[in-house]
């Protein structure tokens, strides 16, 4: 039987996925936790198999980042983001973070079962790709734009921008100029202020 670590900062969701899980017969409800910065600690006390992980925890603890560490300490151990919030970077940044499943929370119980039995069976699963509706359509930005766009969101400057992500200023013009041809704004806080205002891009997490 699969041991799993529960990571989100409601308790009903957490025992009602343990519920879930358990009632697979596949696994057992290891430990439950409400701040993604002590999943590493609990880790390497329980070993668990399965670390299922929201994204938004109590303390504003990324539950992105843990990905990145467990899959870092622990290769073994399977994980699955999750986020109840229809934020268009989690899932990218989740897997580029190593984790082998995103789940939006609005997903059945059932849906859940479904994705952690597969992902110890060696899957994958992530959402498909999601475009932003825009004043001019829908504008199809590319993985990097997003990248820049939700750093433009936590007001970082294009100096900064470009350190972060290891690119040069002049790249950083050139995707921020991309953006605004394909969303129609003018002004890249504008766009910034579109995206969090219509809760597409959290600059929290």
């Amino acid at each position: 039987m699969y041991k799993a670590l529960i990571v989100d900062d409601h308790e009903s969701m957490c025992d009602s996925l343990a519920l879930a899980l358990e009632g697979t017969g596949n696994f057992t409800a290891a430990g439950k936790l409400s701040k993604a910065d002590l999943a590493v600690v609990y880790c390497e006390k329980l070993k668990p198999d399965l670390v299922l992980l929201d994204v938004c925890t109590e303390g504003g603890a990324s539950g992105i980042a843990a990905a990145r560490e467990i899959r870092r300490r622990f290769p073994n151990a399977k994980v699955i983001v999750m986020s109840g919030f229809d934020e268009l970077t989690y899932a990218p940044r989740a897997k580029e973070a190593g984790a082998h499943a995103f789940v939006f929370k609005s997903k059945s119980l059932e849906y859940f079962t479904e994705v952690a039995n597969g992902v110890m069976n060696g899957g994958t699963y992530y959402p498909e790709p999601k475009t932003v509706p825009m004043p001019m359509g829908e504008a199809p930005l590319t993985e990097r734009e997003m990248e820049v766009l939700r750093l433009l969101c936590r007001h970082m400057t294009g100096k900064e921008i470009a350190a972060e992500l290891f690119i040069s200023e002049n790249t950083v013009k050139y995707h921020k100029a991309n953006m605004l041809a394909k969303t129609g704004f003018s002004k890249a806080v504008d766009l910034a202020f579109y995206m969090i205002t219509n809760g597409w891009i959290n600059p929290m997490y």
